[in-house]
């Protein structure tokens, strides 16, 4: 009874069988390695380690995949085994039994007595047993199969046989049979069974053997199979660990440098605001005593100057007074990078009344039709969110001075758990949307200072304000027809 074929597991040559490839073979294996190199440098160390776990979990899957399979052919040639020795045992008791009632009939015929065919017959009920288990045993080979049935062929040949003898000494006594007793009546199958058996238990015990070979092989084959596995994760373990360490020392490095940086940074800006003191200080004095003495040069000269003149001063007082509010936006704007920002929910109704009454002298001889839809509450810095509120709000009635009636409108353009977009729309003169990216800059202006008043640095505190609360603000207009704000803002739990 042959075994199925036992599929031996094919090792992976180790990194050490390189050597041993022809010369000619190791450029193009190190060609081929190369972007795979290439590959793994240009990963993150988290997707390195990630790599690098994922080869160990495959290769754990692949070595215990192959282990099974040997494993699996293992215990099958174990059981194909128990079944071969089975069948030679089963053969050796047929070889017996047939002999044994061969024996005891040939006794039969030549002495007649009843005790010899009574042990013929008690052997020969043993032949319906002896087929059933040599169909069970030998049904997984073909080759035993057909010698089976040809031994139970002859087995019934030598019964039927038998038979003959026997019904024939009943009819005709002893002596009718005497020839035959010398001989044997059977013993032609008889032979025949001892050549059938003979080569049932060759062949089995040669299948017994090739499967014992085939297990050793497979055994082998496992343990080096396992062998090499444990060696190569050790390998990639080694490896992950010093990716990690590696990473950890790198962090611990940068980590180092940033707080270096950090201090650095801190007394820079320390030494920045204190210049910003120093210069805003500095500067303010020369621009008050310029306004000043221009104010007392036209009061003492005041009927001697001539309109030209008259002007000529007026330019002197108010480029005074633009440069210190230019100072003071300009102070504002430095300090807002480096102000703590307080975390609150903050009520945008409320926010946007308080600023209305605010500017209510700013409205005194406008015509101004505002439109306040009910906005949400936000995450925030309350002062600051103010701040961006109030530059927009001025920014829309500046802009809207030109207009008989000026019309404003806040409300939400869209709302979601994560984010508020609010907006602010005026009928204003609007702007070329071909210089929207310079509108947030600091000093850029789209319109001429005769035109409108302003420093430029409006818009960009309150893009920095809002950048600093994680949102985004962005502007649409059209000449002469007015423009929007947008400026979304979380609404959720946000780290400030």
């Amino acid at each position: 009874m042959e075994s199925a074929t036992n599929h031996q597991a094919q090792v992976p040559p180790l990194h050490g069988d390189v050597d041993k490839l022809p010369s000619g073979s190791r450029p193009a294996i190190a060609a081929s390695a190369q972007p795979i190199l290439r590959w793994f440098q240009a990963q993150t160390i988290e997707q390195r380690v990630l790599a690098g776990f994922s080869l160990v979990f495959v290769g754990i899957l692949i070595i215990s995949a192959m282990s099974y399979h040997n494993t699996s052919d293992l215990l099958r040639n174990s059981g194909l085994d128990g079944r071969s020795h089975e069948l030679i045992l089963l053969l050796g008791n047929i070889d017996a039994a047939m002999g044994e009632a061969e024996g005891s009939h040939r006794r039969y015929l030549v002495t007649g007595e009843q005790t010899y065919l009574d042990a013929y017959t008690r052997v020969i009920a043993q032949k319906p047993t002896f087929t059933t288990l040599l169909k069970d045993l030998t049904q997984d080979s073909p080759e035993q199969e057909r010698r089976a049935a040809e031994l139970d062929r002859l087995m019934e040949r030598q019964v039927s046989v038998e038979s003959k003898a026997n019904a024939q000494v009943k009819e005709r006594g002893l002596h009718s049979v005497r020839k035959m007793a010398l001989e044997g009546a059977g013993r032609h199958e008889l032979d025949g069974i001892h050549q059938i058996i003979s080569e049932m238990d060759v062949y089995e015990r040669q299948a017994v053997t090739r499967r014992v070979i085939a297990s050793a092989t497979g055994t082998r084959y496992t343990i080096l199979l396992l062998a090499v596995g444990a060696v190569l994760q050790l390998v990639l373990l080694a490896s992950v660990y010093y990716l990690i360490r590696h990473d950890v020392t790198e962090r611990r490095r940068v980590a180092g440098e940033l707080q270096r940086r950090g201090e650095l940074l801190e007394a820079a800006n320390k030494e920045l605001e204190a210049f910003s003191y120093s210069v805003s200080h500095d500067l303010r004095a020369p621009l008050r005593h310029i306004d000043g003495y221009a104010a007392l040069l036209r009061k003492a000269v005041d009927q001697s100057l001539n309109e030209k003149a008259a002007r000529y001063l007026q330019t002197i007082s108010d480029a005074a007074k633009q440069m210190g509010q230019l100072i003071d936006d300009l102070l504002v704007f430095s300090r807002m990078g480096r102000q703590e920002m307080l975390q609150a929910t903050v009520n945008m109704d409320q926010l946007i009344q308080s600023i209305l009454s605010d500017l209510r002298l700013d409205l005194q001889g406008r015509h101004v039709s505002w439109t306040i839809d009910s906005l949400p509450e936000v995450k925030g810095d309350p002062a600051m969110l103010r701040q961006v509120f109030m530059n927009l709000l001025t920014n829309a009635l500046k802009f809207t001075s030109t207009k008989a009636t000026a019309s404003i409108e806040v409300g939400v353009e869209s709302l979601s758990s994560g984010e508020a977009v609010l907006y602010i729309r005026d009928n204003g003169v609007g702007f070329d949307m071909q210089y929207a990216p310079k509108l947030f800059g600091v000093f850029q202006r789209l319109h001429r200072a005769d035109e409108f008043e302003g420093t430029g640095i409006g818009l960009a505190n309150v893009r920095r304000i809002v950048h600093r609360h994680g949102g985004r603000t962005w502007a649409d207009a059209v000449p002469d027809k007015g423009a929007t704000f947008y400026v979304a803002l979380p609404r959720g739990e946000t780290q400030l």
